[in-house]
């Protein structure tokens, strides 16, 4: 099998990629604070949306631009939430998001010549689960409270939004471009 060819990023399109890969992240650590109700945060809301970035990269750019976006996006999101969020959340936030992005990349470059929804779908479930096991044991394990009822709702939620995500996902890669032969699937 041929391997794919990626465009090369500029400097904006990776900029902006690890800028919306942090703000995610950040707003979710934040979000993820405050209760709905007892089985939910509104964290469980706009975390999924950094499947989507990492999925439009991984796509266009390919897996290794797709890892350095989550790797930049996860330094800048540590910084900031270590400022904005208690160490517990940051420091399990961190964990689960570099191991979910990681993983999530990998399954969707597996898929990646599937059905055009399979990868993002797959990649983003086995991506989310993995993420709600690590994040909420380490960040609310032995405490009391409501926290493992958080972390089902959070992830049901989590689960749901990431199929909704396929619709952004396919009209974003309905509008790139042919991608030039300038790099191939081992970068």
């Amino acid at each position: 099998m041929k391997p794919v060819a990626f465009a090369r990023p500029t400097m904006g399109q990776f900029a902006t990629a690890t800028l919306a890969m942090a703000l995610v992240v950040l707003a979710s650590n934040i979000l993820v604070q405050f209760a709905i109700n007892d089985w939910l945060t509104w964290g469980a809301f706009t975390y999924p949306v950094a499947y989507l970035v990492s999925d439009l990269v991984n796509r266009r750019f390919g897996p290794g631009m797709a890892r350095r976006v989550a790797w930049f996006g996860f330094a800048v999101a540590v910084v900031a939430s270590l400022a904005l969020a208690p160490m517990r959340i940051a420091l399990a936030s961190g964990l689960a998001f570099i191991a979910s992005q990681l993983l999530d990349i990998r399954v969707f470059d597996r898929l990646r010549r599937a059905l055009w929804w399979r990868g993002p779908l797959i990649a983003t479930l086995v991506a989310a689960v993995l993420d709600s096991i690590v994040f909420w044991g380490v960040a609310f394990a032995g405490e009391g409270g409501p926290w493992l009822s958080w972390a089902v709702g959070d992830l049901m939620v989590k689960l749901g939004v990431g199929v909704l995500m396929l619709l952004p996902f396919r009209l974003l890669m309905g509008r790139q471009v042919a991608m030039p032969a300038a790099v191939s699937a081992a970068d």
